[in-house]
């Protein structure tokens, strides 16, 4: 027999249809808490997927990222020597030819090749580029991902879950996340600080203890990736000891014993690699604050960081213009969002003293800028403030609309900035041709010009190899100590180059039998005076030029055009339209084919005219890098002439 239900004196039994409604409310209860649960797996999914998405749709780098992607390949590929270490490092390092306008630190380098090296011998090392950008990326995810863990604790899963929306549908920090600039790598320390200053339901003692943790993420970004740092550092610890939430007793120990650590692990590890005594962050610093140097690079307006950067890296008009303000202006959030905002802010307003200003100099401030956006947005958007007021589900909808076209705006920029590697796209292009032509061992020497390295050309793209021990087997027979200039022996150490071609007119030696793929000699020569001679041109097999009359000596024919974006463009009916005239595909005799993203661009611009009746609006894309392949005369002769073959365009030396 059924326990007869106990109540309470006096109270009327519960009807059979409360009893009901009461077990359809906790019914509805759960299923909501089962919907949220999968919402925050989405969101938390949604940080890294969006990174490796844009990763995997632009793949290649600029020549801002080119020192760390070039230093991560050479620690893989030659690893660290114990002995004879200066003459090892300055004939197969690239830094040795290209130190760049100020040494950089090889701390991120060593990490991702260290993390990467396991994965790499898994998956081949033709996709060992991929792998140590996605290692970057996945750990600037993490560091996000903490953050808006740490904000679920101070203020909720509300302002957690529209934090990761407003922050995954934005694009600079997303899209540059897997980018191995000197600031991204600095980006995920300073987002952790900022996690650990978030308030903490834990007493006095965990609290200190996070302040610690803090103030040596920054302190360990700025002595080691990025001076500016410090400044950032200084603008937080100021306003914690206004507030007052730290007393200057807590900075002092952890500031000085992690800058002690990092100013030694700098030393240290940069001092072997340039094989001097070296911190590179102190000579950054004086190169472009106390010489001014960084204004060789362009000078930008005062308001330049407010007007401009903070509204594209927010990307979410409603981010600047009412979420954040409603945040510092609204008593329930005031508090939560001055330690946001105020340091940040502070830190950009003294930061645009410096004349030379780049939106990436900034990323740092966009995690807590974006927090405090979602302070407000989820306070516009509770139950209870909708009861309150139709204008709050009005304003809730609103927002929502705003993240979609934000997500749509940057989804655009992405497609649009993936057109802008042609370097990438000629040298991925120029390795299919190499591969696909060659037959067995065969070392093929290429040069790129400075756009070609500037848009994509990496020490990784040139590889072949499968595995690293034979990318390192291959690369050791092109030591970087010298060119030889049409010399009748090919072994010349002039150091008036950037490559010394080994073997190439040889035949293969056991060791090279067992690796019959070609190798692909990179040159990146600049000289002036070298360019001009005659001889640098004949010693290579394929150029990568953005100007094809360029070469002085030798017969070259165009094997292949990489176009690049160059805005966005209005074709109406009848129009004359560049691309196809230029480059007809059923009259190849017009120019050589167009390779890469630019032939898809193409192909979707005939298919909507088609549909449109002649109309288009989309990216305009022009000429930029040429695959240019040295005639071999009796090849020539045996096909009547360079020029006479489809798709290929023959060009004279000067």
């Amino acid at each position: 027999m059924a326990a007869q239900q106990k109540t309470e004196p006096g109270a009327k039994p519960a009807t059979d249809s409360q009893r009901g409604s009461s077990r359809h409310d906790i019914s509805n209860n759960g299923a909501l808490a089962t919907q949220l649960r999968i919402l925050d797996a989405l969101l938390h999914i949604l940080i890294p997927g969006t990174i490796l998405v844009h990763l995997i749709v632009a793949p290649y780098t600029k020549v801002e990222e080119s020192f760390n992607i070039q230093a991560a390949h050479d620690v893989l590929v030659y690893g660290t020597p114990t002995s004879d270490i200066y003459h090892k490092l300055s004939t197969t390092y690239d830094h040795f030819t290209f130190p760049g306008a100020v040494p950089r630190t090889f701390i991120g380098p060593v990490l991702l090749a260290g993390l990467a090296q396991p994965i790499v011998g898994l998956v081949g090392f033709q996709h060992a580029q991929f792998v140590v950008r996605a290692i970057l990326g996945l750990f600037n995810a993490a560091c996000l991902l903490i953050f808006a863990w740490s904000l679920r604790r101070a203020y909720g899963a509300g302002t957690a879950r529209w934090y990761l929306l407003l922050q995954a549908s934005q694009f600079h920090i997303i899209f540059y996340a897997s980018r191995t600039l000197p600031n991204m790598f600095a980006f995920g320390l300073t987002t952790l600080a900022f996690s650990f200053l978030l308030p903490h339901p834990s007493g006095p003692k965990s609290t200190a203890h996070r302040q610690r943790l803090s103030i040596t993420m920054f302190v360990f970004a700025a002595v080691v990736f990025r001076s500016e740092v410090a400044l950032l550092l200084v603008t937080t610890i100021l306003h914690q000891l206004v507030m007052p939430s730290l007393s200057l007793e807590r900075v002092i120990f952890p500031f000085n014993a992690s800058f002690l650590i990092a100013l030694a692990t700098s030393v240290t590890i940069d001092s072997y690699f340039w094989q001097r005594p070296l911190w590179p962050e102190l000579w950054g610093f004086y190169y472009n604050v106390i010489q001014g140097s960084s204004s060789n690079w362009g000078v930008s307006s005062w308001h330049y960081y407010f007007s401009s950067a903070i509204p594209r890296l927010l990307l979410n008009p409603f981010s600047y213009t009412l979420l954040i303000p409603l945040s510092l202006y609204h008593p329930a959030l005031r508090r939560g969002a001055s330690r946001l905002v105020i340091p940040t802010v502070l830190f950009i307003a003294i930061y645009s003293l410096q004349p030379h200003k780049e939106t990436r100099f900034i990323f740092y401030v966009v995690p807590p800028l974006t927090a405090a956006a979602a302070l407000s947005a989820n306070f516009i958007s509770s139950r209870q403030r909708w009861q309150k007021s139709p204008l709050f589900p009005l304003l809730t909808a609103v927002i929502t609309l705003s993240v979609i076209s934000s997500l749509a705006a940057s989804t655009g920029m992405l497609t649009l900035s993936a057109l802008n590697y042609p370097g990438g796209e000629a040298l991925a292009h120029l390795r299919t041709i190499i591969l696909s032509s060659s037959q067995g061992y065969d070392i093929v020497p290429v040069h790129a010009d400075v756009l070609s390295c500037m848009t994509g050309v990496t020490l990784f793209g040139t590889s072949t190899a499968s595995t690293i021990s034979s990318a390192a087997d291959a690369a050791l027979s092109i030591r970087r100590t010298g060119l030889n200039l049409g010399s009748a022996e090919n072994g010349s150490d002039t150091t008036t180059g950037t490559v010394k071609f080994s073997h190439m007119h040889t035949s293969p030696s056991s060791h090279h039998r067992a690796q019959p793929r070609p190798i692909l000699a990179l040159d990146k020569t600049e000289s002036p005076s070298l360019l001009a001679l005659p001889s640098f041109w004949t010693q290579f097999t394929y150029l990568l030029l953005e100007d094809p009359a360029k070469p002085t000596g030798g017969q070259w024919e165009k094997v292949g055009v990489v176009q690049a974006y160059a805005g966005i463009e209005l074709v109406k009916p009848g129009s004359y339209d560049t691309h196809e005239t230029d480059h007809d595909e059923e009259n190849d005799q017009m120019g050589p084919p167009i390779v890469g993203l630019g032939r898809t661009v193409g192909a979707w611009r005939r298919r909507v005219r088609a549909l449109t009746g002649g109309w288009w609006i989309g990216p305009r894309m022009v000429d930029r890098i040429y695959i240019l392949r040295r005639v071999d005369r009796s090849r020539k002769e045996e096909e009547g002439g360079s020029g006479g073959r489809r798709g290929v365009a023959a060009v004279e030396a000067r």
